[in-house]
């Protein structure tokens, strides 16, 4: 699989989602500064050979939205869209909306690709600033060669 090509296909997909005023910022990539409120791709955790001879991989990203906090209410209630399971600005809909047949991606090599879990409505500090976000981890089954 192609991690970077993944990375941004997922970064992309993200950008789809339809917010009550302003655009999503994605970034494939984990940014220096954010631009709120802003999705990126940050770590990832791969588990290679799941089967025999490089057969298959196994790649958990784990995915971020921030978002600024200045009315805690108005941030925490676009966290409550962005995570939730279906609706116009659920990135989880975006996201695996770039499944084809039986779940696999299109391009970027993957078999499988699921948004498995969120864990929303945290503090996060990102280059010196603070944030009200969540992340979302997104698993990406596919060959491993």
């Amino acid at each position: 699989m192609d991690i970077t090509a993944i990375r941004m296909v997922i970064a992309n997909a993200a950008g789809a989602v339809v917010l009550p005023a302003g655009a999503l910022t994605t970034s494939w990539f984990l940014p220096d500064a954010v631009t709120e409120p802003h999705f990126f791709v940050a770590e990832y955790e791969q588990t290679f050979d799941r089967t025999h001879q490089r057969g298959v991989d196994d790649i958990q990203f784990t995915c971020r939205a921030l978002i600024g906090h200045a009315d805690e209410q108005s941030a925490q209630f676009l966290m409550d869209q962005l995570f939730s399971g279906s609706g116009p600005a659920s990135l989880k809909t975006a996201i695996e909306a770039i499944r084809g047949p039986g779940g696999a991606l299109a391009t970027a090599g993957g078999d499988s690709l699921q948004v498995q879990r969120t864990q929303a409505n945290r503090l996060y500090e990102h280059a010196g600033a603070q944030y009200i976000g969540g992340e979302l981890i997104v698993r990406v089954i596919g060959p491993g060669g």
